[in-house]
C-alpha cells in the first residue's frame, strides 16, 4: 500500500513531465492528460492548485499551458503533496470524535505524516527528472533550461 493519495502522486507526476517537457513552450493540459491517460478536466483542478501553491505558473493564450514557477532544484516531492492534499477535502465522510482520535490515533497518524512528509522533502523535482532522463521515459528529451523568468 502506498501512502501517497492518488491525486499527490498524480501532483508529482504533473509536475515532474511539465519540468520535462515545459520548454521551449508551456505544456497543455490536454497533452500531460494524455501522456497519462487521463481526462484533461480530471487534471485543471489539481493543476490549478499547484499554480496556488507557486510550484507551476498558468501561462494564458492559444501557446498556453503550465511550466515550473520556480527552478526545480528548489522543489520537493514534500511541496508537491502538501499543495495537493490542502486541496482535498471529504465533506461526505463525518470526522468521528472521540478521545481515542484526540489524544491517541490523531497525534500518532499525524507524526507518521510528518515523517512521511520530510522524507519527500528530500526529493526534489531535479532528482525526479534526472531519473527519468536516465530511464529514457520518455524517449530522449533534449536538455534545456529549467526555470525561466
Amino acid at each position: 500500500m502506498m501512502p501517497l493519495s492518488h491525486r499527490s502522486l498524480l501532483a508529482v507526476a504533473a509536475v515532474v513531465d511539465i519540468a520535462l517537457h515545459a520548454r521551449p513552450s508551456p505544456v497543455a493540459a490536454k497533452f500531460l492528460a494524455a501522456r497519462h491517460d487521463l481526462p484533461p478536466r480530471h487534471l485543471e483542478t489539481m493543476l490549478q492548485a499547484l499554480v496556488r501553491a507557486g510550484i507551476l505558473k498558468g501561462v494564458r493564450g492559444p501557446r498556453g499551458g503550465y511550466e515550473l514557477a520556480r527552478e526545480r532544484r528548489r522543489i520537493t516531492a514534500g511541496d508537491i503533496a502538501r499543495a495537493a492534499m490542502q486541496e482535498t477535502s471529504d465533506e461526505t465522510t463525518p470526522l468521528p470524535q472521540s478521545r481515542l482520535i484526540d489524544e491517541v490515533v490523531g497525534p500518532a497518524l499525524r507524526r507518521a505524516t510528518d515523517a512521511f512528509l520530510a522524507e519527500l522533502d528530500s526529493v526534489t523535482v531535479e532528482d525526479l527528472c534526472r531519473q527519468s532522463e536516465q530511464k529514457s521515459v520518455f524517449g530522449e528529451i533534449a536538455k534545456r533550461a529549467d526555470f525561466t523568468i
